[in-house]
This record gives structure tokens, C-alpha cells and sequence, in this order.
């Protein structure tokens, strides 16, 4: 049995994480193979949009697979992507992460890859890890904190605290929680929704956000102005704004609420 499942949903690409049995733990196998989808997604030109779940209606990912840690720092895509596969590598386009269950310690960390995340409401969170004396090595300390703050990502880290979907709503970890057995079919919706958008706008506005973390207001404008200011004159742009003077005004996306 494969134990990363690809689909291709026209310009989406569904990656999910298929170990059910292990609560979709990350093996040196897995990580591999997780690795090699993202790269071939990222060159794919047709492909905009990813998502990525967890096989069954339990868990999303628990994580590392602690019975192979060794074999995990020593596989062919550990120094270019991370240990679990997936930490160092970014593949320019929308990322979006359906959290379908149970999400602990290198779960977090694949879930904080993701641009953003759609959480069953019957999701949970911990860096379980904490309980094997284990620090996050697939890029834990750097992202949680950009998506919750510091003081919410110590408290994960140094508490190994579980919270439930709700409160991961409150600190930013989710950006929806939707009804049990809702997060994929939700995720895919939204997915789909963005793939029919111009994309070299939205390519160029995440390349922005993400890449001037941590630079000063005006660094990051001018870094704005060097990445986002062309794809708002070319062509594509010009086509949106033609049929807005024509009247189109398509609705919106809205959230869904659990």
C-alpha cells in the first residue's frame, strides 16, 4: 500500500498521508516520497493549489515516526527538505492544510508548512513530543511562532500542552473549524476557489508576505514593490480588470463556522 497517496483534481493536487494504522506518522520512506510530490507540484506548471490530509477520520499526522528517528536524519531528502520530508522546501504556489484529526508534534509542523489550515472540529493539538524529551527539528521553532505568536508557540513547546480545535481558532493555528468529517471537502472547496483566480498575483503576494518576515516595515515594502508591482500590470491583471469594468462581480468565498 502507498504510503503517500497523489490525486489530481484538475489544477489541484491532493497529497495525503496514508499510515492510518500509525496515525500517519512520518517514516525515511515517507518523508521521501512527501518530498518528491512537493518538488514535482512546485514544477508542474498546471498544478496550483495543494492540499494535504491525513488518510481516515482520526488523525491528520502524529508526527515523526520515533521508532525510525535515525533512518529519518539519513534519508536522500534530509539536508534539501527536512527529516519529515517537507520543512526546508517551498513550492511558490497556495498551500492548504485540511487537519482532519489528531495533529501532534511533527503534525504541527507540517500543518504551520501550509499556508493556512481547515480543522475538523474534532481536531487536536500538542507537541506530544515533549514526553520523549524530543525537540522539533522540521521547522517548529520558526514557523509556529510566526502563525500563533511567541508567547502562544512557548506555551505549545514547553508545556506540551493538547488544545482542542477551538482554541486553536483563538491563537491563530486554525483559520476555520468546520463540522466533523468537513475539513478535506472544505479545504478542496477553498482549494479550487483559489485555482480559479490569476495566479501570478497571488504567487507574487505570498512570495512577498512570506519572504519579508522579519524585515523592517520599509525593507519590506520596498521588497513588495520589487515582487508584486509587475504581475498588477501585466497581462493576466489586465483581462481581471476588464471584465470588472464589465460588470462582473463574482461573490466571495465566506467562512464556514462548526
Amino acid at each position: 500500500m502507498p504510503k503517500l497517496l497523489i490525486e489530481r483534481q484538475d489544477s489541484v493536487t491532493l497529497l495525503t498521508l496514508n499510515k492510518p494504522e500509525t496515525h500517519n506518522n512520518v517514516c525515511d520512506e515517507l518523508a521521501c516520497e512527501l518530498a518528491d510530490a512537493i518538488i514535482a507540484f512546485g514544477e508542474d506548471d498546471e498544478a496550483k493549489v495543494l492540499v494535504v490530509t491525513g488518510a481516515g477520520d482520526r488523525t491528520f499526522c502524529a508526527g515523526a515516526n520515533l521508532k525510525g528517528m535515525k533512518e529519518l536524519f539519513e534519508h536522500r531528502r534530509t539536508h534539501d527538505a527536512g527529516p519529515m520530508g517537507f520543512a526546508r522546501l517551498d513550492p511558490g504556489k497556495p498551500v492548504i492544510g485540511a487537519i482532519n484529526g489528531l495533529c501532534y508534534a511533527g503534525g504541527i509542523e507540517l500543518a504551520c508548512w501550509c499556508d493556512f489550515r481547515i480543522v475538523d472540529e474534532r481536531a487536536k493539538f500538542g507537541l506530544l513530543n515533549k514526553r520523549w524529551g524530543l525537540s522539533l527539528a522540521d521547522g517548529g521553532t520558526q514557523r509556529l511562532p510566526r502563525v500563533v505568536g511567541i508567547g502562544n508557540a512557548l506555551y505549545m513547546i514547553e508545556t506540551g500542552m493538547e488544545i482542542d480545535a477551538q482554541h486553536a481558532l483563538r491563537i491563530g493555528l486554525a483559520q476555520e473549524v468546520v463540522p466533523a468529517g468537513r475539513a478535506l471537502e472544505r479545504s478542496l472547496e477553498l482549494a479550487h476557489h483559489i485555482a480559479g483566480y490569476g495566479q501570478n498575483g497571488i504567487r507574487a503576494d505570498r512570495k512577498a508576505a512570506l519572504a519579508t518576515i522579519g524585515m523592517s516595515l520599509q525593507e519590506g515594502l520596498e521588497y513588495e514593490a520589487e515582487v508584486c508591482y509587475a504581475p498588477a500590470l501585466a497581462a493576466e491583471a489586465a483581462a481581471g480588470m476588464a471584465r470588472f469594468v464589465k460588470g462582473e462581480r463574482p461573490e466571495p468565498p465566506r467562512p464556514v463556522k462548526a
